[in-house]
């Protein structure tokens, strides 16, 4: 399961069945999601000399062009196509639309062709962002798609696309799954309930899949682990995501001072970047090693292309070139990302935040732990939205500790300067993922049984202080592989359909030929999506496929803003 290749199998579809000189007319949110897989040489080469926005009406009229429009089948898209087909600019038009499209809308789309010159109308089920080969997302902002309601309830488009979404991940990748979801989630079950409804009733499409008993479709709620979003990330892709912003692949660094032009913005892409490719699990330390060693290469390559004395080295030269260019843009940009990275750990001294945030989530030592934010937050070096995170850490894991100090904690912020409607955040996040909303006793403290194995983990080597925290979502993963606490996993991830048999989760001898979809409510995380490639890659001999959705990708300021748009009572 590759949501990356799924995508670009439909977009190599849809370029390659109509030959000749052509246009590509895209929707506001099918260009950012074509734009994470495909490449503009990539376009080229199909021959694909123009894309554009359907919404633009100031585009030139090409009538020897075809024109391919990919777009979701939204009102405001089809509102769009019905004007351009009404004074076509191009020759012949073939639609391609992201997802299901209702009877109606084609009606509509056949009523105002009557020029006709639309050739072809086909659903391809492309209606996912697909940021790595294992995560995928369905792109809610608070901007365009509020996640909530009101409390822990669906915001009903924001349900409608994500039920859009996920099911044109399971068409693209020809699934129908046994679903199962988090039990204290009323968002999961919902979701799981509208998307097995869509399966039964498009029988057309999902008819030909049979309920697949070797994919699991596991529905988790965010609130189960608040923890992950609000750590500070450590390795190459989760720390660009987090500290300067990742958009759909795009990376904008106009704001660095002196930046030269050719970095302004900057793409990061697998297929394209091999040093990424290889680089984006890499710690911060790793990173700075494996950058210098990518310098000498390229200085080595320098030297060997100074030294022309032949018409052979000549023609060795410009057979290189190309190769050549690409590097160079590439060591130029990688040293420019890693050299700001530098600069805001540096000056936003996350070395000493972190370390405190991996206390405060790994290990229970409250008199440490508050005796270390008192002096944080009396810092004026820290930033107050790092010592607003580490005040949150602190109260999901003291919440119900007799000598909790978390209003005085609050009081601290204040006088400190923090907003006082930041600090608001605190209750948000505990009303939203607090002990009395969580399923899981992710700290590893709510007794006494749990309380000695937290203390025994925590007399373990560790790898690195920054790096101690391991996602909910990984430890149950390993665990159901592994065939660990099968009766706990069972009943916390009860089958959506009471009457499906499918092969247990958890079971003693493991998990064997399995495909798992996780989806998350509330969005995933990049910490999460790195211990998804690693488990698939520690258990390809027992040919278990694990892929990671969500609602979003969050950092943890987006993380926190969503939350903050949203009242839980």
């Amino acid at each position: 399961m590759d949501a990356v290749k799924a995508f670009q199998y439909y977009i190599n579809r849809i370029l390659s069945d109509t030959t000749g000189m052509k246009v590509l007319l895209l929707d506001k949110e099918t260009t950012p999601m074509i734009s994470l897989v495909s490449t503009q040489s990539y376009l080229l080469s199909k021959e694909t000399f123009l894309v554009d926005k359907v919404e633009n009406v100031h585009r030139d009229t090409l009538r020897h062009l075809k024109c391919i429009c990919f777009v979701r089948p939204t009102e405001a898209s089809v509102r769009a196509l019905v004007d351009e087909l009404r004074s076509p600019k191009y020759g012949d038009y073939y639609v391609y639309v992201s997802n299901i499209l209702k009877k109606s809308m084609i009606e509509v789309l056949a009523e105002n062709d009557e020029s006709e010159v639309v050739r072809e109308v086909q659903e391809f089920y492309a209606d996912f962002y697909a940021a790595t080969p294992c995560l995928f997302h369905v792109g809610l902002t608070p901007a365009t798609h509020p996640l909530f309601a009101e409390g822990h309830s669906w915001n009903p488009g924001a349900l409608s696309r994500t039920v859009q979404g996920l099911s044109s991940v399971l068409l693209s990748m020809k699934k129908r799954p046994n679903i199962r979801y988090e039990r204290n989630s009323a968002m999961a079950q919902k979701l799981g309930q509208e998307l097995q409804y869509l399966m039964d009733h498009e029988s057309s499409l999902f008819g030909s899949f049979a309920r697949d008993n070797q994919t699991q479709l596991f529905i988790i709620d965010r609130k189960n682990d608040p923890v992950t979003p609000l750590l500070t990330q450590w390795t190459y892709h989760a720390m660009l995501h987090d500290l300067i912003g990742v958009t759909n692949g795009r990376i904008d660094l106009s704001y660095v001072p002196d930046i030269r032009p050719e970095v302004k913005e900057v793409m990061l892409s697998q297929d394209q970047d091999t040093f990424f490719k290889q680089s984006q699990y890499l710690n911060f330390g790793d990173l700075g090693v494996s950058v210098r060693e990518y310098v000498d290469t390229y200085q080595s390559k320098t030297e060997s292309h100074h030294q022309i004395q032949s018409i052979s080295d000549m023609k060795r030269f410009v057979e290189a070139y190309p190769e050549f260019r690409k590097l160079s843009g590439n060591v130029t940009k990688h040293v420019t990302l890693i050299g700001e990275l530098s600069r805001i750990v540096a000056n936003r001294q996350l070395l000493a935040v972190s370390e405190l945030e991996q206390s405060l989530a790994c290990n229970e030592q409250h008199n440490n732990d508050l005796r270390a934010l008192r002096a944080m937050i009396a810092e004026p070096k820290i930033a107050p939205e790092n010592k607003l995170r580490c005040v949150i850490l602190y109260a999901l894991r003291y919440e119900r500790t007799q000598s909790s100090a978390i209003a005085e904690l609050k009081q601290l912020l204040i006088t400190n300067g923090v907003d006082a409607d930041q600090v608001s955040a605190i209750d948000v996040v505990l009303r939203y993922g607090g002990a009395s909303e969580r399923q899981t006793d992710i700290f590893q403290n709510e007794n006494l049984f749990s309380r000695g194995k937290n203390i025994f983990k925590g007399l373990q080597g560790i790898e690195n202080v920054y790096t101690q925290h391991t996602p909910a979502l990984a430890e149950m993963l390993e665990q159901m592989i592994r065939g660990k606490q099968g009766l706990h996993w069972q009943e916390r991830l009860p089958n959506l359909d009471p009457k499906a048999r499918p092969p247990l989760i958890g079971n003693e001898n493991g998990l064997f030929n399995q495909d798992i979809i996780v989806f998350v409510v509330g969005g995933a995380m990049l910490e999460e999506e790195m211990a998804v490639a690693k488990l698939n890659a520690k258990f390809s001999n027992q040919n278990v496929r694990i892929l990671l959705g969500g609602t979003s990708v969050h950092s943890s300021t987006s993380f926190l803003s969503e939350l903050s748009t949203t009242f839980f009572p």
